[in-house]
Formats: structure tokens, sequence, C-alpha cells
């Protein structure tokens, strides 16, 4: 029995080499919560330094917190760690998709799943409450992940939820993704699934997540959310005036309006005026489709989708009937970079063609299981095209083989043979699908791919700015140089994106961080001070919380909402209040996010000895030239610029490790603090392996 509510209690560890299958208490992992936590604490505990992605001796965890499951707002989240393939030192990483496998996985009684080993054939994994068996998947091996999925539903039942790979990830390619549900997916690790023959794993669980608290007291702390929530990424004022709203931002997701409709539903849906009061219409703020096509989507939208337990609905479920011309389904289901990824793999768009890409390569990609680095995969196609680097690297048969007429022309037909290229592995070109750093080194580019702003790489490691310099310069700075891949940290962003003026966010930065100073207004930033450093750190420390819980990131936190009567301010707390209620362990926001701390310290340290050196600062927290680099008739500091100041940034690197108690010379965890976290232990491994700052044994 678990020992608190919300954990199922226990862990499902499932070796395929020997074929065994156990379960192990979840109460071992408390102190990391679930989720990431989990998932880093096994990656830290069993594989040792030196293993690769591909390698039989790595692990792939799937993992969700106490919360998912409870029916809580926005908590649906499943959390993949393993090592990453697209990291050119495979370093260790996280995957994160929503949908509803992992409250399925807490139904069926496991809070995580272990995979370790290397099947010696094809095999799914088939879960149904505490029954689990390794099945033979010969027949689904070369089957995309629409068909696997629709196969294994067949035979466990239509209820089953399955996260499979697709082609990409059964070819080893680097950028593969795990995927649920259809289209929610998990980019950077379906390759490590491939490489353990495992192609899916589907489950039904016929349980149920308790909770400690009083009925009433979760009935109000559900209440309390609503009325705070606001639409996709938390944006709390709607894109256009309306009678209700004191502000309105053109950016805003909160896309509702009259005149607006689910054009191609049943029976067209307005979108209408959705008075924040007016909870039972949250699902129509974020008319999502509109946001990530324009207004041509309108008439093609039948509904908007999500995740289990989640009322934003931010998925827009869309029928075009000309994908068929494509030979693909007419029906299409994503989100953001799923969507836009696919018009960066081409050029000369008009706003029909532009459409017709995103989706028909938002379905090949997903059928695939073909992740696009957060964008950057189209850029490359982009770059090597443009340089002439094709023409040299690919020899002249294949050159010559693949539709550059189309690709010249927008025809989004170019995206049928491109993906199936690089799924399949097939000739030079499918290198794109290797990760930006990868496909750098074997295609020799030459260094004004790093350091063009155009190209938007962000790091040596080959991932693309993610809310970096452009979101509140230095803090978004500082959240791109800790992570092992670009990293998915919506907290800063939510808050700088709720569409507020920036006057009212300094007056609520000021009650969260202590000054004002911790924001600025849009590309007009001021110098590095302690308010950036308390934010970033915030917002890092957030993001690890959330991805162990395991709730949604582009809705928690909440620290604003569209509620005048509140002076438009929002509830940082509640993911405490929600751990409470959920475990019966009583732990107020600062207890919760000192144990955010410690799981992004814990990833830092797993850095620190997979790169065998403290020196964080120099040899893994590094920015591209690019970044100091722009407008180059520009000052950093200046308005009109996201440029930022070499020296600024070290001193904000400086401020940022002090802030986390990290050794402020060189960015690893000290000794001292490992053991304020309460991991002693690792800080002896790292005393061992002379990796601690100072050489503390």
């Amino acid at each position: 029995m678990p020992k608190y509510k919300g954990w199922a209690g226990k862990i499902l560890r499932v070796n395929l080499s020997d074929g065994s299958v156990k379960a192990e208490d979840t109460n071992d992992y408390l102190d990391y919560i679930g989720g990431m936590g989990i998932g880093y604490k096994v990656m830290w505990d069993e594989v040792p330094v030196g293993v690769k992605p591909f390698d039989e001796a790595n692990k792939i965890i799937f993992a969700a917190g106490p919360v998912t499951g409870t029916g809580a707002p926005c908590t649906a989240r499943t959390n993949i760690t393993s090592l990453l393939p697209s990291n050119p030192q495979h370093l260790i990483g996280d995957g994160h998709m929503g949908g509803h496998f992992s409250p399925e996985m807490k139904y069926a009684g496991w809070d995580a799943i272990i995979i370790e080993g290397k099947a010696p054939r094809p095999v799914w994994l088939r879960i149904e409450d505490e029954k689990v068996t390794i099945e033979d998947a010969r027949k689904l091996w070369g089957q995309g992940i629409f068909d696997t999925t629709a196969d294994i539903a067949g035979i466990m039942g239509q209820e089953t939820q399955v996260a499979a790979i697709g082609q990409a990830g059964e070819n080893l390619v680097n950028l593969a993704t795990i995927m649920s549900n259809g289209n929610h997916s998990a980019g950077a690790l379906g390759g490590v699934m491939g490489s353990k023959n495992l192609k899916a794993i589907g489950i039904i669980g016929t349980g149920s997540v308790q909770y400690a608290a009083d009925r009433e007291d979760w009935i109000a702390l559900n209440d309390h959310v609503m009325s705070i929530i606001g639409a996709n990424n938390q944006h709390v004022v709607p894109s256009t005036p309306q009678p209700w709203a004191e502000y309105h931002d053109p950016a805003s997701r909160w896309t509702a309006q009259e005149g607006l409709f689910w054009g191609a539903a049943d029976k067209p849906v307005e979108t209408g005026i959705c008075e924040p009061e007016n909870i039972n219409k949250v699902g129509y703020r974020t008319q999502k489709a509109v946001k990530d096509h324009g207004m041509i989507a309108e008439d093609y939208t039948v509904r908007m989708g999500g995740c289990q337990s989640c009322p934003v609905r931010c998925h827009s479920s869309l029928e075009i009937p000309e994908l068929e011309n494509y030979g693909v389904s007419r029906y299409v289901m994503n989100t953001c970079m799923g969507y836009w990824s696919h018009y960066m793999a081409m050029r000369n768009m008009d706003e029909k063609s532009g459409f017709l890409a995103k989706t028909l390569g938002a379905q090949l990609a997903d059928d695939y299981g073909l992740w696009c680095n957060y964008g950057q995969l189209g850029r490359d196609l982009n770059y090597a095209y443009d340089k002439g680097i094709l023409k040299d690297v690919l020899p002249a048969a294949e050159y010559n083989s693949i539709p550059w007429d189309k690709f010249e022309a927008g025809d989004p037909e170019f995206l049928v043979d491109l993906y199936r290229r690089i799924a399949y592995k097939e000739g030079e070109i499918s290198h794109l699908g290797d990760g930006a750093a990868w496909l750098a080194e074997r295609w020799d580019f030459d260094e004004d791919y790093w350091n063009d702003e155009a190209h938007h790489l962000w790091s040596p490691m080959g991932y693309p700015l993610h809310h970096a310099n452009e979101s509140n310069g230095q803090v978004g700075s500082l959240i791109n140089i800790i992570f092992n891949r670009d990293p998915m940290n919506h907290s800063h962003q939510n808050f700088l994106g709720s569409g507020l003026p920036t006057k009212l966010l300094k007056e609520i930065a000021a009650e969260i961080w202590g000054s004002e100073d911790a924001v600025d207004e849009p590309a007009n930033y001021t110098p590095m001070n302690r308010a950036k450093a308390k934010f970033a750190k915030w917002s890092l420390v957030t993001c690890a919380l959330h991805d162990s819980l395991t709730v949604c990131n582009w809705m928690f936190p909440m620290a604003t909402s569209p509620l005048k009567k509140r002076n438009y301010r929002g509830d940082t707390s509640i993911e405490a209040k929600y751990f409470s209620l959920t475990t019966g362990i009583k732990m107020s926001e600062e207890e919760l996010y000192k144990a955010g701390e410690r799981i992004l310290t814990l990833h830092r340290a797993m850095t620190v000895k997979q790169m065998g050196t403290v020196d964080m600062r120099n040899e893994h927290d590094i920015i591209v030239d690019w970044v100091f680099d722009m407008d180059p008739d520009k000052k950093p500091f200046t308005p009109g610029t996201i440029k930022m100041d070499r020296d600024d940034m070290e001193k904000a690197k400086t401020m940022l490790y002090e802030e986390l108690g990290w050794d402020p010379e060189t960015g690893a965890p000290t000794y001292d603090k490992l053991v304020e976290l309460g991991m002693k232990d690792a800080a002896l491994e790292l005393g061992k392996l002379g990796l601690l700052p100072g050489n503390v044994q």
C-alpha cells in the first residue's frame, strides 16, 4: 500500500533482455515527488557514466506525479527520462507529453515504468492493472504510430492508452518522438525505445487515484483554480477588445470573440464572449486553430481538444478534405510547433499552401514519430540548401531524386518525400534527423550557421532558443543554459506573455521576487540585477516541480489571473495546496519549491558527472555569438534590441548560481548545497570523482 495518498505506491520495472517484470516501492522515491524526479533518481543510481542512448545499459523511465489522475485541472502530463540521442555528449534529458497516458498508468496502479535491457525481437508491453506481459510486436514493426495505436486498442479495448514509436524510432533516428493519443508527443527519445525493440506500451487501468483531502476542501480548491485560470499558456486577457476586459493583447491565446466559430462542427459553435466568471466557457477561450494557422482555419475547425482533466483545450481538431490528396487522413489534431515546424521546412508559401504544409506535416511527422527539434530541422534544411551544402554532400543521384521543384514552389507534397527519407534513413539527406550539432559536424557547416540570428541556434549542443533572450533578456537566457536540450520551460513566458501591461507585471513581480526590476519592457532591457536572478531561479525550479508533480507548465504557475477584482493577481501557492490536499503531507509553497530545487540540482549533478567537469560555466552554459553580436548598430540595453552583453551575462550566471546555492565560479553544485537538499550520497559520489567545486572529498 502507498505510504501516502496520491501515489499509486508501485513502480513497474521491465527488463526486456531477460523478460522479467517486477513491482517496486514508490516510497523510496518520495523525496523526488514523481515524474522528472523519479526519472533523474533512477538514472543517477543505475546508469553508469559512458553509457550511450542506444546502448542496452541505458534506461528509459515513464513517470507521473502524485497529482496526476486526481482530476485536478491541467495535471495529465507524462515525463519521460533517458539519455538524449540528439545531444552531442548524450547527456540526460526529458521528453514530455500530455494526453491520457499517465492518468491511465496511475489507474493501473503504477507511478512509473522503468524499461531496461533490450528485447531479442520487437515487442510491446501490455499492462492491464497488475497484469503485465511482454507481447510479440513483429506484426506491428514497420507500422506508423496511428495504425500501431489502433491495432493495440483493437486487442486490448478502445479505452486503452498507448505510447508508441513510428518508423523513425524503429530506425534509431535521433530526432524521434514517442507519441500518445495520436498527437501528444515527447520529443527526442523515440529512438531509445526503438533501440530496445520496444514498439509501444498499452495500458488499461480500472483503479483510481485517492486523495487525502475532505471532498469539500478539494472542490473549493478546484473552484478557486477555475476562477483564476486563463487561456492557453495562462494568457489572462483577450486578443481583441471585449466589453468585459480592461486590457487586450493581439498576441494572447485567449482568442474567443463574437463571430469566431468552430466552423466545421456538425453545427458550427460560436466561441463568443467568454467572461472570466463564466467557467463553463473556459474551453471556448482558446480557439487555437486560428492562432496557429490564421483565420483560414476557422472553417476547418471541428472542435478544440486536449489532455485528461484539462479545461483549456489547446489542441485544434481539424477536418481538411484536401489532405486526402496526399494519402493521409482528412482529420488532424495538434498545436503550436506540432504545426509550425513543417512550415519552416518549406518556402514560398501562400496562405493556403502554408496551411496545408502545417497540417500535412503534422500528420506525416506524428505517424512516423519524427521530432522537429523545436523547428530546427526545417531551418537546417533551408540553411544547407541555400548554402549549396546539399549539392556537395549528397550523391548526385540522390540529390536529383529529391523533388526540389516542389520545395521551391511551396508545394506541401515535398514533405511527403522528405519525411519518408528521414524516418527510414534513406540516403544522406536523412541525417537531417540526427540533430543540429551532429549534422553541423557531419556536413561541416560554416561558423555562420551558429552565429547568424536567423538560424535560431542557441547552444553549441545544437538546440534552438526557446523563450530565451527575447523573453526578458537575461531571465530567458539563463533558463536556456541549464538543461541539455531546449528547456521546455514556460514559467517565465506564461507570466511575461499573460497580456497584462508591463507596469502591472512589475507590480506583481515586486510581490513575488522582491523588486519591479525583475521585469523589463519588451526589447528594452536593463542590466542584470538580483531580482532577475530570483525570477530565473523561480522559473527553473517551478518547471522541475511541474514535471515532477506532474502538472502542465503551459498553465502553471498561475501568477496572474483574468480577474480585475483580484487586481489580476493569481496564486503561486496552488501547487503546494494540491500537493498537500492530495498526499496528506502538509507542505508550504516554500517547502515544495525546495523539493523542486532538489530535483533541479540532481539534474545539474548528473550533468556534472556525465561531463566529468565542474566547470559548467565555461563547458556547458555556453551561448552562441549572435546573441551578443546581433544588431551591430545598436548597443545592449538600448530600446528596440534583444541583444545581450557578454560581461553582463557572466554576471547573470554568477547571480543565478548564487541564488541556487551552486558554486558561483563554476556553476556546479557544492557539497554543502547537496547536503542541505538531502543528497549527501550524491555529494560523496561527486567528491570521490573529484567533481565538487574546490575538489572537496
